[in-house]
């Protein structure tokens, strides 16, 4: 969006929109954008600007701020977040506003003067529960380390009833509209598939957090990717629910094959899962986005991998897909392998253990020779209702 929105009387969007923006670290797939959001608080004595955007965008905020206040008389840059999403501008900000004081934790004012050379003498470290008057409005910081950095903090206006967590309950989207109510049933799917990428393996901080937030009045969450939520419980009901580990009965399938034998054992595997009534979700390794791939793992029971021996061990894709769930740890922990060789086998067996050691219960594997027969296809059926019965049983 080129416009400047007052989401709140004195609280103002001024963020930037990225349209084109495919993939994010390397690895997020990014097919709607993404947005960098922030927010200017215009209190009766002093101004506040709450995080920045990419550095491409620098000049693009500084154009918006100018609508609303001049530059220059910015008295302080909250940066809740260091990363350089977040805190590329910060050099041309505190550039363009001379006075200000850039305020954030203890760490985040160390990563602060690594990132963005910030000297001492021009931040402010607060910490958790303090507050800063500007005047009419009030900001209040609160500590949530590791979501998904060490120095994260979130800042809460009270008189707003506005909650600025930065990565924190975000999305990728791009949009022209703010809130997620304009967007529609877009806004929670991609907050979920946010939060499996990058905020699962901090599924206890994220509880932490949220009950930090439940004592206090919030009728806005402004995160700084996507829209803001002006109907907060949507989005802090479904944080909650994948934070705490709620389980569906449902079977995430992942499989690569090279000449067929083991997409075949995926086929009767798959059609036994769903002869017992359980929902799968199968993924082609081939043509997969890993980012879906862990939005679904986020409440599935179990996990269900099949590969083809490739020089003793798994397929690379496989093994690629496997040491990204063993990253980012989702909470179901019952899994199942299966695969194909032409002489020596062995997949099996690396993925078995390579489960093993993150945590999941792994069934017994099939690993066959060759083309599938119908004993083997049996016993890939039998595995699938293994599986099943073990889902449907919680």
């Amino acid at each position: 969006m080129s416009k400047v929105v007052e989401m709140a009387p004195g609280i103002f969007w001024v963020g930037a929109t990225d349209w084109h923006r495919r993939i994010f670290d390397c690895f997020f797939s990014l097919p709607y954008g993404t947005s960098y959001n922030s927010y200017l608080i215009k209190g009766g004595q002093k101004t506040a600007l709450i995080d920045t955007v990419a550095r491409e965008f620098g000049d693009q905020l500084i154009g918006k701020i100018g609508t609303v206040v001049d530059p220059s008389t910015i008295d302080y840059l909250v940066m809740n977040h260091a990363e350089p999403d977040h805190g590329g501008t910060i050099p041309q900000v505190m550039a363009a506003a001379p006075k200000a004081k850039l305020v954030a934790t203890k760490r985040g004012v160390e990563m602060a003067a690594v990132f963005y050379d910030v000297p001492p003498e021009r931040c402010r470290i607060v910490a958790d529960g303090e507050t800063l008057d500007l005047g009419g409005k009030t900001l209040q910081f609160l500590d949530t380390p590791w979501l998904h950095w060490p120095e994260t903090m979130t800042t809460f206006c009270p008189q707003g009833q506005a909650l600025f967590p930065c990565d924190f309950l975000g999305a990728h989207i791009a949009s022209d509209k703010l809130f997620a109510e304009e967007i529609g049933g877009l806004s929670i799917p991609e907050a979920k598939r946010y939060y499996a990428a990058i905020m699962m393996p901090f599924a206890s901080r994220a509880l932490r957090a949220l009950d930090k937030f439940d004592e206090l009045p919030v009728k806005l969450v402004a995160p700084s990717h996507g829209p803001v939520h002006s109907t907060p419980e949507h989005i802090l009901g479904a944080q909650r629910r994948w934070a705490s580990g709620a389980l569906e009965p449902k079977i995430v399938v992942l499989y690569a094959t090279m000449y067929g034998s083991t997409e075949a054992l995926k086929a009767a595997l798959v059609d036994a899962v769903s002869s017992k009534g359980v929902e799968v979700v199968e993924y082609n390794l081939a043509v997969a986005d890993l980012s879906h791939i862990m939005a679904d793992l986020v409440d599935a029971r179990a996990l269900v991998v099949g590969s083809p021996t490739f020089i003793g061990g798994a397929h690379p894709l496989v093994h690629t897909a496997v040491e990204t769930v063993r990253m980012l740890r989702p909470p179901g922990k019952l899994a199942a392998v299966f695969g194909s060789s032409g002489w020596s086998g062995g997949a099996a067996a690396h993925l078995k253990a390579r489960l093993e050691s993150a945590g999941y219960e792994v069934l017994e594997p099939v690993e066959i020779k060759g083309p599938p027969r119908a004993a083997d296809l049996e016993a890939a059926r039998a595995l699938g209702q293994q599986v099943a019965e073990r889902v449907l049983a919680g």
